[in-house]
């Protein structure tokens, strides 16, 4: 009971949704599609004319669909406000004031209140749009029937928009989570390679140290402060990686590179047949672009043997040039398309921001003749400081 109190005052803290969208090309089809309706509904009913009410009223409070996302109460207000006052000139003078039919494409700003809105100008909007549809209905001594049947409607748009508000938020926070766990694995390739070099820093350091007597003593001096910062940094970045972990425990095996791409042919006892191939120099390679790499293989791996129908063949390839390296991995399966598009699958997302945090970028998609294929392309220094 105490949680059902609180609702309200919590709904009234919902902020709007993000990046609502202003009126664009396909919103300015659909008012010039709605005015063109109307004006066809004028035309073929009888009981109006060009001169009716009806049409001026309605075509006027069309363009609100225009802003219904980015200014939802706004429009909100604008439609209910004109149709109480219509309401409330029908009860005061008793005249008949039918709507166009086509005023019902109108329901798409309660959609787009419970879609886009705060949730002060949900609050507001709702308390506007059942006061001005009471007196709406009312005016026009409906039905119960009909009274039903008009709330349930109205009910409908704002509840398919609350439903899509949901469903978004869920998507993003799925997403975000990939995101998330995406750097967590980074943070820990990068720990592992930038802290291999620290420590040959240090010990590098401490050595020079320990030979320093017979060395000028200015020396001495550079070496002191050498094995100082080195350590320094190197506590400080394990505390970083510590806090990106949230208190997991840390997989101390080295982390594979490209060298290690052999291991993902073993063949399992049912699956495609895996072969790779490696060419270019990769001696100088930056070890994160290299352990990104095999992730990136690794995944797409995973994915072909998951979702490719009936494939014999995973081909992974590694070539490498004076800037780059690039890879693609593809698979021979069936040509489909009730396979999902890339930009659906949270696993491609991770794949897609291990790239880009590595200055790189990674794409997939079907194949011309069958299959699919992964390509990445990644700077061989690593991102850009």
């Amino acid at each position: 009971m105490r949680q059902a109190r609180c609702l309200p005052r919590l709904a009234g803290f919902e902020p709007s949704a993000p990046r609502p969208p202003g009126p664009g090309k396909r919103d300015w089809v659909l008012l010039g599609v709605l005015v063109a309706i109307g004006l066809l509904e004028v035309a073929a009913r009888l009981d109006r004319s060009w001169t009716s009410a009806s049409l001026v009223v309605g075509v006027a409070l069309m363009p609100t669909v225009l802003w219904r996302r980015s200014r939802p109460l706004l429009m909100i207000s604008i439609l209910f406000g004109a149709t109480a006052a219509i309401a409330l000139a029908r009860l005061l003078t008793g005249s008949d004031f039918p709507a166009l039919y086509t005023a019902v494409s109108l329901l798409l700003l309660p959609y787009s209140l419970l879609r886009w809105g705060a949730g002060r100008e949900v609050m507001m909007g709702a308390a506007l749009m059942l006061a001005s549809a009471s007196l709406r209905l009312l005016s026009e001594r409906a039905k119960v029937s009909d009274v039903i049947g008009g709330f349930a409607v109205l009910l409908s748009a704002m509840a398919l928009g609350a439903a899509v508000r949901y469903r978004a938020r869920a998507r993003s926070h799925e997403i975000e989570q990939v995101k998330m766990r995406e750097r967590e694995q980074l943070a820990r390739d990068l720990h592992d390679t930038v802290a291999h070099h620290v420590s040959a820093i240090a010990i590098r350091a401490q050595a020079g140290l320990a030979t320093a007597p017979t060395n000028p003593e200015a020396a001495v001096d550079a070496l002191r402060v050498i094995a100082t910062e080195a350590s320094r940094t190197l506590t400080e970045m394990r505390a970083m990686v510590r806090l990106l972990r949230r208190d997991e425990s840390a997989d101390l095996a080295p982390n594979p590179r490209i060298a290690d791409l052999e291991r993902l042919t073993q063949r399992p006892a049912e699956g495609p047949e895996i072969h790779v191939d490696i060419s270019g120099d990769l001696d100088d390679l930056s070890p994160s672009v290299s352990a990104a790499i095999y992730r990136l293989a690794q995944e797409s791996i995973t994915n072909a043997r998951r979702h490719a129908r009936h494939a014999t063949r995973i081909d992974v390839g590694v070539t490498a040039d004076d800037a780059s390296v690039r890879l693609r991995v593809s698979d021979d399966g069936d040509p489909t398309h009730a396979r999902q598009p890339a930009s659906a699958g949270y696993g491609l997302l991770g794949m897609i921001e291990r790239a880009e945090l590595l200055g790189g970028t990674c794409h997939a998609g079907p194949n011309p003749e069958r299959g699919w294929a992964v390509t990445a392309v990644l700077p061989r220094k690593g991102p850009a400081t």
